[in-house]
């Protein structure tokens, strides 16, 4: 070859780096290979300049032609050439090609595969509930990570960077300690030196823009469009818009909807609206009339049927006044009321006003008693309690039964004691 017989170099090198003999055939290559790529790959923390040796020892010996120029005239024959053993091929792509890309849990090509995703950044959005019916658009102006422009995310003037010597270029540093006999605790933890990244820069290399860093600080604004119907909770997504880092899937901005609370309107069971209102004693029974004003401003209507008398706690529904179906605004759920009567003060009426509204209203279902009756009975007098008050007393009554039950679960438990016999 050119002229001139190449000089003898080492011819062992790759036969070591794999642990096979000079002799070892394509099926004990590939098995010594599978076994050490596995343990050395840098996705499971391995040493990637182990990795690429054993996949250029691998890729050279698993060549009949370029095995047999290794085997006559070693490493240095190749370099100069011979065989076309110049160019190294992707040691991922030869790594992929026993397992498929698919050996960590990973899929695609090499450069997809072998690059992570960067996290998401979540941010919770308080809107109100009118907004969430009308629809609306908010720009938000927020701070996240870009590759520099000056370096393009290398962090140095000449794109070059070397492996960091403290990790190896992993990225990680292990420590150990004793913590008794026999016992060594293993702790993991990310470079000092080069802040995980695996590399270092010389302070004269540095990009001046990003400080080695590869990134920048920019403001991004983004308009939020929130939808008309879209719910409490409901996330919307800025694909590939959060902190970029070299070599890493940029992640997404997340915004979740948080309704803030209404002072009338509530919204329950999907698109349903729901409001209370107080009607007076005369409203329950004679009819009401008034106007409600709703969340895009309208004024509606309200009021009772001829003749209806409304009873506390009743509820009412207006069809196609609640909220718009997400996507389908046109169509909107039920507005729900629910009325509550405020009965007059003791001592408002006066004897005689009694007996007229008594004269008015349907019989008392209770009947009269008799004066024999009435001598019968023993006079009590009634006084206000509070609902609050009831709930403390039914609390106080269980918390007593449960300590009775306890004391007779304790005395079935204890040994009976039994007369001696006579």
């Amino acid at each position: 070859m050119f002229g001139r017989v190449p000089k003898k170099s080492d011819n062992t090198k790759f036969y070591e780096v794999l642990g096979v003999p000079k002799s070892a055939s394509q099926d004990e290559l590939k098995k010594a290979y599978k076994k050490a790529a596995i343990k050395n790959h840098p996705d499971k923390g391995g040493d990637p300049e182990k990795f690429k040796e054993l996949a250029h020892a691998y890729e050279v010996l698993s060549d009949p032609e370029k095995r047999d120029i290794y085997d006559q005239y070693g490493e240095d024959a190749l370099k100069e050439g011979m065989g076309g053993g110049g160019s190294s091929h992707n040691p991922f792509d030869i790594f992929e090609s026993f397992f498929g890309g698919g050996a960590f849990g990973g899929g695609g090509s090499s450069r997809g595969r072998r690059q992570k995703r960067g996290e998401d950044v979540v941010h919770a959005l308080k809107v109100s509930l009118e907004e969430l019916y009308n629809g609306t658009a908010k720009k938000l102006s927020l701070s996240r990570n870009a590759i520099c422009s000056k370096c393009k995310g290398k962090g140095s003037k000449s794109g070059a960077s070397s492996r960091c010597y403290g990790c190896q270029g992993t990225g990680m540093k292990i420590t150990t300690r004793q913590i008794g006999l026999g016992m060594i605790q293993q702790m993991q933890h990310v470079c000092p030196e080069c802040r995980g990244s695996g590399e270092m820069i010389s302070d004269r290399d540095r990009c001046p823009q990003c400080k080695g860093n590869k990134v920048t600080q920019e403001k991004k604004v983004l308009e939020v469009h929130i939808e008309k119907g879209m719910r409490d909770g409901q996330k919307i997504t800025f694909e590939g818009q959060a902190d970029e880092a070299p070599d890493t899937i940029t992640g997404d901005i997340v915004f979740v909807l948080e309704q803030k609370k209404h002072p009338k309107f509530d919204r329950k069971f999907g698109d349903d609206l729901y409001v209370d209102h107080n009607l007076s004693l005369t409203e329950a029974l004679c009819g009401f009339q008034f106007a409600l004003t709703h969340l895009d401003g309208r004024q509606l209507l309200i009021k009772s049927n001829p003749g209806e008398v409304i009873k506390p706690g009743q509820y009412k529904a207006i069809n196609d006044e609640g909220m718009p179906h997400h996507q389908r605004p046109f169509m909107k759920g039920k507005l729900v009321i629910q009325f509550h009567v405020i009965f007059p003060e003791s001592g408002v009426f006066s004897p005689e006003q009694c007996r007229k509204i008594e004269s008015i209203l349907p019989m008392r279902p209770s009947k009269h008693l008799t004066d024999m009756e009435l001598d019968d009975c023993e006079e009590t007098t009634l006084h206000d309690v509070s609902a609050e008050e009831v709930k403390r007393r039914k609390e106080r009554q269980h918390r007593h039964r449960e300590a009775y039950d306890e004391d007779d679960d304790d005395d079935e438990s204890a040994p009976r004691v039994q007369c001696a016999q006579q």
